[in-house]
């Protein structure tokens, strides 16, 4: 009998998200090569899981490195299938890390990395590592190239992390935690070192953060579940096994890792911490991204203005009011945006028309974005009533 049949296969077609929020970067440390690197090319732009594949980084490749980088990648797709990646792999320097290849990966994306994850599973977790790290992303704002780097160290003993290295760090969000089942737990009964190096979390959390609108703190329970059954630290202690304290002076701390809630099934982030003090406009993830939105939008308007006529009441001799008024209105137009899209909750420009432009050459703007709030804690009072 005559038939038509169709089968359906999945073409692995990469998703496109809107906005350049989730473009990101992945740095592994590591002395292996896949074939689809080399010395000269050891930056790749990887949008799937089958593109990582075709690269030579696969599950059951010979060294624990690549299989690493495997379950990261595996993770970040998982949660953002949409997510525009680049992976570097570097070799590990023999003295102190000073973290230059972070820059060489945003110069290779043109700017574009909203944030990126450096997994450095052998280095143990150290203040002048976090100093460097800063300071590499400090460097990169001031060339109008801003990003965070979700940092993964190695984790020795997580009841002993120090407690005070949080501090003028706001660029850096350090992971902690792993998995405790599964494929990363696999892979760290695997690791090839006496010492173990530990596999960590970081592609679950870069896939949250470029998941996450940046306004939207990664902690989000009903938004932002991590997929990780059995919660652990990066020397292999499960969550459940660690004292409560402990977890809470990690949290303190302001590290990042998996928490879970009774009576709610799966695991999410504790917070979203960065290394800066709590009491800093930019303790936490999603005040740094949409500081860092903000910026850059406004400077897209108002870079091709540079060089531009502004005229002078002939009078007073301050800004004439149109001038004033075109700029503000040039100056809000991505702020504008970022309100329509809920990112936030309203803003103000300010331009002082007393200003010397002829003398100077220079205007002055005060910008003031109101950011969007973020619920840490519910205080509920309950109590029996005889009546109501």
């Amino acid at each position: 009998m005559q038939s038509l049949k169709f089968t359906r296969t999945n073409g692995n077609i990469p998703k496109k998200l809107a906005g350049e929020d989730h473009v990101s970067g992945l740095v592994i440390y590591s002395a292996a090569l896949p074939s689809g690197f080399s010395e000269n090319e050891r930056i790749k732009a990887v949008s799937t899981i089958e593109t990582a594949e075709a690269l030579g980084i696969t599950a059951d490749a010979d060294n624990w490195d690549i299989r690493v980088l495997h379950y990261q990648l595996s993770e970040i797709f998982r949660i953002n299938p949409g997510i525009s990646l680049y992976v570097g792999i570097f070799t590990s320097p023999e003295g102190a890390n000073t973290y230059a290849e972070v820059k060489k990966m945003q110069n290779f994306a043109d700017g574009r990395l909203r944030q990126l994850g450096v997994w450095d599973g052998r280095t143990p977790l150290a203040a002048d590592n976090l100093t460097a790290l800063q300071g590499v992303a400090a460097t990169l704002e001031e060339q109008d190239m801003p990003l965070g780097i979700i940092y993964a160290p190695k984790v020795s003993t997580v009841a002993s992390l120090p407690s005070n290295l949080a501090g003028d760090k706001e660029r850096v969000w350090t992971v902690i935690g792993q998995a405790g089942s599964s494929t990363g737990a696999a892979l760290y009964a695997d690791a090839e070192n006496t010492e173990k190096a530990s596999v960590s979390g970081l592609g679950v959390v870069l896939g949250i953060v470029s998941l996450a609108a940046v306004h939207e703190s990664i902690a989000w329970i009903e938004k932002f579940p991590t997929g990780v059954d059995v919660p652990a630290f990066g020397d292999g202690t499960l969550l459940k096994t660690l004292d409560r304290a402990v977890v809470e002076a990690l949290d303190k701390s302001r590290y990042l890792f998996f928490v879970t809630y009774a009576g709610l099934s799966g695991s999410y982030m504790n917070d979203s911490h960065t290394m800066d003090v709590p009491t800093s406009d930019y303790a936490y993830i999603e005040n740094v991204r949409t500081m860092d939105k903000v910026v850059r939008g406004i400077r897209t308007y108002l870079l091709p203005k540079l060089g531009g006529n502004v005229y002078i009441d002939k009078a007073t001799g301050q800004l004439q009011t149109h001038s004033v008024e075109f700029l503000q209105t040039t100056a809000q137009k991505a702020l504008e945006d970022m309100e329509k899209a809920g990112e936030l909750s309203g803003y103000v420009v300010e331009i002082d028309p007393d200003q010397n432009v002829l003398s100077t050459s220079e205007i002055e703007f005060v910008i003031r974005p109101v950011g969007v709030g973020v619920v840490r804690r519910f205080k509920v009072k309950i109590g029996f009533a005889e009546s109501v």
